[in-house]
This record gives structure tokens, C-alpha cells and sequence, in this order.
């Protein structure tokens, strides 16, 4: 069978990308199959940083949900590898969320990097993804429509000025430029998942269905592998014809089921990946296994957009979070659990009343994860973790209302219990400052008549 892909730089014709980590920063880079393709030879080494999946807290406190230590690790990885082999490094959505804060420590790091390892001088290129709220404001008042995504309305002036930060998901327009203006290292905003990748393929005169579907298929590195093994490299080929993508792991290979599956991850609508400009349809992709570690794939189509509308995420601060912790293995009092959690929660509003806190319980071993679609919700496990959330405009409110309803659930008063023990045992008998609480404001696009137009580029340069 076939094994082109994996040996020699590619010829002009083709353009390779070697993905080292799906999320940079959230859990190391493995070093073992990323050596495998670096070996390989690639054109590019890409990896995206950013994620919606690390909930609304990093984009609203403007923090990383990453540690510091292992965002650096990772582009320390990169770094070396792109500069020793002289090719480019492309990084997007840094630092979780792509906010300018984030942008400006990556390119703050890899400064760092080059110092430290005497990296001679090359050029580093960067844009921001930040949208101010004025700019928003203005459009609503001048009438113009901030439109709803997945059933939101358009977007008000209340919801607005409940919002902290706001990010525009950027395409592949800022990372062509920063290419065009010669960077050898670029850190990006906000930025779709697929774009960065794409961004080289499109540059390079490759057709856009394919360089947005090599995109899809590479931005979760492994994740488009079998067996199971996070965090490991893939190397991607693209030509005017397929896109291929290659396991680096030995023990993993791309399969027809692993890289299809992936291809329909996280997708409302499993054949469609949007964009800014349009999206791509991939509901005749022929799936073929090239050899015995990947997969060719061909057939998407590319669907221009009739206008220009950029994707806006947007974060509220709701209040400080304190959070407890409650065992439970009484039988009966698993059984009337949320006479349990109901007790705590009016022995609250005594203290409370109705309003200006808020106050969650999740039921694990039950329904925590599904809430009420959980189709074993009725016979729950022989044992419960009830997790209680308390949220308040200070710390000390937040702190007496998960207090309260942790204790209180020791207290709850059930139907044909004569004993005064308690039905449910504490982890620890204090509750627990958690980050504050916060919520998406924003699922929203807006219209554009620039794609550049909310992504401001930048050039400097590192190494001595």
C-alpha cells in the first residue's frame, strides 16, 4: 500500500501539516509520536489552543483555564521543532479563549523561548480577536441586527452591558496575511478551529472545500485516531485532488470509522463546518483507506456565504462561587433526594428570600450530567455525590448559601425517619471557594463588509 505521506518534505503539490495537540496548553503535548512528525518532514506545524468547551469563566476573568508551565512546555515544543526543521509555527485561539491579554502572553512567551535558547532572530506575527462593547452598541442603536445563534435572540442592550468580554471568532483571512507579510510564528485570537489549517492550504492555491476540510480533520490531532490516545500527533497532506491524514503514534491508526466519526464531532448539523465566509458541506465525502495507517478522503463541497457575518462569543460575570460537597448512602434518603435538596434550598430562602443568589445542586449518580434526559433517572446508584453551588454578589454571601444548603441537607426532615443522625455524610465540613461564576452572553453573529475588519495583525520579531 501507499506510504508517500510519510516520508520526504513534500513536493509543491502537495502541502503537509504536522498537529501536535488538539487543545495546546490543556494537557502536554506527547513527544514521542510528535518527533515521529517531525521526522516526516512536514511544510507546517499547527496546533489550535482554544476551546468553548472550558465553559464561559477564562473568556469573562480574561485567565486560562490552561496551567501556565504547560501552555509553555507545548510552544517550547513547537518552537524548537519549527525552527530546527525552518518551517512555520502556527498557534490559534491562544490561550483558551483568544482574548488579547492571552495573544500578547503567547507572543510574550515565545520571546522568552528564543532567549533562552539563543534562537536566532526570526519574525513573529500575531492579531487580536477582542470586540469592544461600544462597537456593538453602536450597531444596535443605528438599527442593525446582532443576530441569535442555536435560537438566541438578537442581541439587546441588557444583555450587552451584562457582558465582560467579547471575542470574534476570526477565519482564515488574518493568518493569511501575517503568512504574506513573511511571520515565522503566529499567534492567533479567537479563531474558528479549522482555520488556522486551512489558512496555508487556501494561500498556497489549494481548493477551499479541501483546505477547509483538512482543517476538520486535523484540528483535534488524535482525536481522529483509533485506538483512543489523546494528545498525540497526526500529519495531514492536502493536494488539489484529496486530503490525507496519517496517525504518527505507532500503536494508532487513521480509520475510515475514526476520521469520518471526528469529521461529524460537535456538530448540530454532522455534515456542515461553518466559518467565516461561508461553510463547507461533507455529505458526499468519500472516505478510502490509503494504507494501513491513513485515510484519504474526498468530495467536499464549499458554500460561499451571501454576506459576511462573523461569529461573536461573549461572557457575564453572574457572582462569587463557593461550592460543597455531600456523601449520600442511606437508602431512603436516596430515594426522596430532592425532598433532601428542596429542604435545603428553602432553609436558603429563610435566610435569603427568593432572589439575588443563586443556589445548584447536581445530583451525581443520578442525573448530574443529563439533568432531566437521563433515562435511568428513577433507579439512581446504590450511593449519591450531591455537588451544591451557591453564587452571590460577594464572597461572603456566596460562602453562607452553599454553607446553608450543604448543612441543611444533614437537617432535612423526611417522611418516617425517626433517627436524628442524618442521612448524608460531608467530604469536608466546609464549603469550598470556587472561580467565580459566569455565563455566555453571546452566541451572536454580526455583519461585516471586511473579513480583516475585527482582526487587527501585527508583526515583531524574536530570537538574538
Amino acid at each position: 500500500m501507499p506510504t508517500s505521506i510519510q516520508h520526504g518534505r513534500s513536493a509543491n503539490h502537495t502541502l503537509r501539516i504536522v498537529c501536535p495537540n488538539g487543545h495546546l496548553g490543556f494537557a502536554p503535548i506527547k513527544k514521542g509520536s510528535f518527533q515521529i512528525g517531525c521526522e516526516s518532514e512536514p511544510d507546517l506545524i499547527c496546533a489550535d489552543s482554544g476551546s468553548c468547551d472550558v465553559g464561559p469563566v477564562p473568556l469573562g476573568s480574561d485567565t486560562s483555564s490552561s496551567p501556565l508551565q504547560w501552555q509553555t512546555d507545548d510552544l517550547e515544543t513547537m518552537l524548537i521543532a519549527s525552527r530546527r526543521l525552518g518551517v512555520p509555527m502556527i498557534v490559534g485561539s491562544a490561550g483558551d479563549t483568544g482574548t488579547n491579554s492571552r495573544v500578547d502572553l503567547f507572543v510574550g512567551i515565545i520571546q522568552e523561548l528564543a532567549r533562552k535558547h539563543g534562537l536566532k532572530k526570526f519574525r513573529v506575527g500575531y492579531f487580536y480577536s477582542e470586540v469592544a462593547k461600544d462597537v456593538l452598541r453602536r450597531l444596535i442603536d443605528t438599527g442593525d441586527t446582532v443576530a441569535g445563534l442555536d435560537a438566541r435572540p438578537p442581541l439587546d442592550i441588557a444583555t450587552l452591558e451584562e457582558t465582560d468580554r467579547i471575542v470574534a471568532v476570526a477565519g482564515v483571512h488574518p493568518y493569511i496575511r501575517l503568512l504574506d507579510q513573511g511571520a515565522d510564528v503566529i499567534v492567533g485570537g479567537r479563531s474558528s478551529d479549522c482555520a488556522l489549517f486551512a489558512a496555508p492550504a487556501i494561500r498556497r492555491g489549494f481548493p477551499e472545500a479541501l483546505a477547509y476540510l483538512y482543517g476538520k480533520l486535523l484540528e483535534c490531532a488524535s482525536f481522529c485516531a483509533e485506538p483512543y490516545g489523546a494528545k498525540e500527533s497526526v500529519l495531514g497532506e492536502i493536494t488539489m485532488d484529496d486530503v490525507k491524514v496519517t496517525a504518527m503514534l505507532p500503536e494508532q491508526r487513521c480509520t475510515v470509522a475514526s476520521v469520518s466519526g471526528h469529521a461529524m464531532y460537535e456538530r448540530a448539523n454532522p455534515f456542515y463546518e461553518h466559518f467565516l465566509g461561508g461553510h463547507i458541506d461533507m455529505s458526499r465525502c468519500c472516505y478510502e483507506q490509503y494504507d494501513e495507517r491513513t485515510v484519504r478522503v474526498t468530495g467536499p463541497r464549499y458554500v460561499p456565504a451571501s454576506e459576511l457575518r462573523v461569529k461573536l462569543e461573549g461572557s457575564g460575570k453572574i457572582g462569587e462561587r463557593y461550592v460543597g460537597i455531600v456523601g449520600v448512602r442511606d437508602p431512603y434518603t436516596i430515594a426522596n433526594i430532592d425532598l433532601v435538596t428542596g429542604w435545603a434550598r428553602r432553609q436558603v430562602a429563610e435566610r435569603f428570600g427568593d432572589s439575588g443568589y443563586q443556589l445548584h445542586f447536581s445530583v451525581y449518580g443520578r442525573d448530574a450530567i443529563l439533568g432531566a434526559s437521563e433515562p435511568r433517572r428513577t433507579t439512581p446508584a446504590h450511593e449519591l455525590a450531591v455537588v451544591v453551588q451557591g453564587v452571590g454578589p460577594t464572597k461572603a454571601i456566596a460562602e453562607e448559601v452553599a454553607m446553608i444548603a450543604t448543612r441543611q441537607m444533614f437537617y432535612a426532615r423526611l417522611p418516617q425517619v425517626k433517627g436524628t443522625a442524618g442521612g448524608v455524610a460531608f467530604l469536608l465540613d466546609e464549603v469550598m471557594p470556587a472561580s467565580p461564576a459566569y455565563r455566555w452572553t453571546l452566541n451572536h453573529t454580526m455583519r461585516v463588509d471586511d473579513p480583516l475588519q475585527l482582526f487587527p495583525t501585527f508583526i515583531t520579531e524574536a530570537g538574538v
